[in-house]
């Protein structure tokens, strides 16, 4: 009842390898009958068809702007987190030392 039961797969699924191809280079020789074609002159590349971009000096003091509000942010973010560790890891000595000290006093007694 609580054996597992194993499926048999009469076809495999897994990738099949194709049977090795030896391929032999071959040499092409023209032939005097057929002339040889010089090749085309090489030609510029089209030119894009968007426009580069060119940035406005109001563009780049907006950009620059939130570049440093970006860094601001990040950074006070960051002090936060560290500051709640701080008082977290804080609040947890007082407590160990609370509690040391409850049962100092009850081993006292």
């Amino acid at each position: 009842m609580l054996r597992p039961k194993i499926p048999v797969n009469p076809m495999p699924t897994g990738h099949a390898m194709p049977p090795a191809v030896i391929v032999e280079p071959t040499t092409v020789i023209p032939s005097a009958s057929t002339p040889v074609q010089p090749f085309a002159p090489m030609t510029q590349a089209p030119a894009p068809a968007r426009p580069t971009v060119q940035l406005t000096p109001g563009a780049v003091v907006a950009v620059a702007g939130m570049g440093v509000t970006v860094v601001l942010v990040v950074g006070a973010v960051l002090v936060s987190m560290l500051l709640a560790v701080a008082i977290t890891g804080a609040s947890v000595a007082i407590c160990a030392l609370v509690i040391r000290s409850i049962l100092a006093s009850d081993t006292r007694r």
